[in-house]
């Protein structure tokens, strides 16, 4: 039954990591637009799930969606994908500001030499920029995946069956706290392995 629980904390993990981070990305550049209404949008965006606990949000897309006015119908969604879904859009806030401090710290002649050897903006973006903004930014990028690794339990409040969702099962049906022991050595084997990994890309992006 645990093994069961930790194949759906591994994918939700998993697919909050690969969709959050490039969507991250995307709200940085939109974040520092020079179009006001888009850089306002994205902020007022960022603040809103930042400022308000995961567990309301995945209360709201799964439970509370249905209910708005003549879309509810068409945002009902299984639990699983209303989990990955408010993970994945809560986590892409979190990098966005990570990634935005992260292009903050790149000096401006950076650019300018960059204009002057005649790059494009593309160019000086995933050529010089981004390369040093990984740099920057990593230590800071593993310790969110470190806090996702546990904030995947919270998935089990709509009824996903993840780890922690069968955990407690065993322990009602069983009246011991075995099953407790052995989700916290998953989850600290989990974050010691990433600990590790994240360690290894610092030193790999080390210049």
């Amino acid at each position: 039954m645990l093994l069961k629980g930790i194949g759906f904390t591994l994918a939700l993990f998993a697919i909050t990591i690969v969709t959050s981070i490039p969507l991250g990305l995307g709200l940085t550049f939109l974040a520092n637009s020079r179009i006001k209404p888009v850089s306002l949008l994205t902020r007022a965006y960022v603040l809103v799930m930042r400022g308000t606990p995961l567990m309301l949000q995945l209360f709201f897309f799964y439970f509370g969606l249905p209910f708005l006015p003549y879309v509810g119908k068409y945002l009902i969604m299984d639990r699983f994908p209303a989990a990955c879904l408010t993970f994945a859009l809560n986590y892409a806030a979190y990098f966005c500001e990570i990634f935005r401090g992260g292009l903050m710290s790149i000096d401006k002649g950076q650019y300018e030499a960059a204009r002057v050897l005649g790059l494009s903006s593309f160019q000086t973006t995933f050529r010089i920029v981004l390369p040093q903004m990984v740099k920057v930014v990593l230590p800071a990028v593993a310790n969110e995946a470190i806090t996702l690794v546990k904030d995947t339990a919270l998935a089990s409040a709509i009824g996903i069956s993840d780890l922690m969702h069968y955990t407690r099962s065993l322990v009602n049906s069983r009246a011991e706290v075995t099953p407790f022991f052995f989700a916290a050595v998953f989850y600290l084997l989990f974050t010691v392995l990433l600990t590790r990994l994240f360690s290894r890309l610092e030193e790999k992006f080390k210049f």
